[in-house]
């Protein structure tokens, strides 16, 4: 098997708004990735891989019981879902933006 080369690889993600702020919700597909899900999905690496999208802060909270990471990114909807002539004001596409983040951790 090749090793994973992306989020996509070994997670899905769900994604959820209020108002300007996207959350993003990272699920292991194996709990045995879920490690390296930690080390690679870094509130820096996000806010990063996401810049230009997301204009305010990314803040990481860690959900072990569940093999999950939830992102919440400020100033990310154009305003919020009523105020934006965005296509996808919800921030849905955010969800597959985020699974492209390269797999790249110190240890790798």
């Amino acid at each position: 098997m090749n090793a994973p080369r992306t989020l996509y690889d070994i997670a899905h993600c769900r994604a959820g708004d209020k108002g300007d702020t996207a959350i993003l919700s990272l699920f292991a597909f194996r709990a045995d990735d879920f490690d390296l899900l930690v080390r690679a999905a870094t509130a820096e690496a996000v806010a990063a891989h996401l810049r230009g999208i997301v204009r305010g802060e990314v803040t990481r909270h860690v959900l072990p019981r569940l093999n999950a990471l939830q992102f919440v990114c400020e100033h990310a909807l154009c305003g919020g879902v009523t105020t934006s002539t965005a296509l996808d004001a919800h921030g849905k596409a955010l969800s597959f933006a985020l699974l492209s983040l390269p797999l790249r951790t110190p240890d790798c």
